[in-house]
């Protein structure tokens, strides 16, 4: 006979391991994504990675030989921004569901109750408990 304990670990560990997967497998697809913008007057379009690479500029016609500097410039660093923007959108929306992962696991693992509620008791069966002073909520700084 199992503990329920055990049968608790086994099926957090069986989550977590289906979460494991699920997000290494997005991870590959994500290796591999690329986003694309036009120019409006469809002259440039720029393509980027995940991490917001220039992976291509292809030039549809030839208008910007006759363009001043910057103002290709400004086209170029137009669409390669936007492409980049709609990169990381898509990069954040496909990494949302996995936000909470950690405080999912964390609260699965406490059986929903924070750790030092789960200590009290614990704390409470020291023989110096009823002297002891409350301890600080966070670590004083050391003035040595």
């Amino acid at each position: 006979m199992t503990s329920p304990f055990a049968e608790q670990i086994s099926q957090i560990m069986a989550n977590l391991a289906e979460k494991k997967s699920k997000l290494e497998s997005v991870s590959r697809e994500l290796q591999e994504a690329t986003a694309s913008v036009t120019s409006k007057d469809r002259m440039v379009t720029a393509k980027v990675g995940p991490q917001g690479q220039v992976v291509s500029l292809t030039f549809h016609t030839t208008d910007y030989s006759a363009m001043a500097p910057a103002e290709l410039s400004a086209v170029l660093v137009d669409v390669l921004n936007e492409a980049r923007a709609q990169m990381g959108d898509r990069v954040i929306e496909t990494f949302r569901p996995f936000q909470d992962m950690g405080q999912m696991l964390g609260s699965s693992m406490t059986g929903g109750q924070g750790i030092e509620e789960i200590l009290a008791p614990l704390r409470a069966m020291r023989p110096s408990a009823e002297n002891a002073k409350p301890q600080p909520k966070r670590q004083e700084e050391f003035n040595g």
